[in-house]
């Protein structure tokens, strides 16, 4: 028993920026959806561009022959090492390219899921030095709680925060399709906003 669990835990990515890499081996190996739905908790949110639950939305969705291929750009983890945002390019079989911003969170058993999955295509990729940058937030001043303005009535909104306060993320969908995605990070003295994606509403 004791043995199975290390293995385990030594088998389970370490990090956000693992197990996104981890996420999109699965999607190139076992299939798209696929992997997908193994990576995400049961309440996971993707954009339809209608924001959905993906083990719902996507159940019965066949795998595309070839998956999507992505990998981490920037990772914003907070104080405690429990949330994670992740962001980065994307590209499809057929060439096209765009960006992908993830939020994971620590499970219970020490590895990791998804809650929040969004991203655009990009006629130009965004600029990148290579590599992957990891930011943790400041653990040296307790950070106070981020509040959010209230969701219009006729947008639809979802936001989290990790238990220590110190990353928060928020999304709002427009009745037009059109949506926004930030990630703020506190720092010390202030929170950051590390991460701000705007998605055009859908062409008609």
């Amino acid at each position: 028993m004791i043995l199975a669990a290390l293995l385990l835990a030594q088998a389970a990515p370490q990090s956000a920026v693992d197990a996104e890499r981890a996420f999109a081996a699965d999607a190139r190996d076992d299939g798209q959806w696929t992997a997908f739905r193994r990576w995400a908790t049961d309440d996971a949110i993707m954009f339809f561009p209608e924001p959905d639950k993906v083990q719902e939305r996507l159940r019965d969705a066949p795998d595309p022959p070839r998956a999507v291929a992505w990998q981490p750009a920037r990772s914003f983890v907070s104080c405690d090492g429990t949330v994670a945002v992740n962001t980065g390019p994307w590209r499809r079989p057929d060439g096209s390219q765009g960006y992908f911003t993830t939020v994971w969170k620590k499970q219970a058993d020490g590895g990791w899921k998804w809650v929040v999955d969004h991203g655009d295509g990009l006629k130009t990729p965004r600029a990148d030095d290579g590599g992957v940058r990891e930011r943790r937030a400041d653990c040296a001043t307790p950070a106070p709680g981020l509040g959010r303005a209230p969701c219009p009535r006729e947008w639809r909104c979802g936001h989290g925060q990790s238990s220590d306060d110190t990353l928060s993320w928020g999304w709002s969908v427009r009745a037009d399709g059109s949506r926004d995605f930030d990630a703020m990070l506190w720092n010390g003295e202030r929170y950051e906003q590390v991460v701000h994606d705007q998605v055009a509403a859908p062409k008609p």
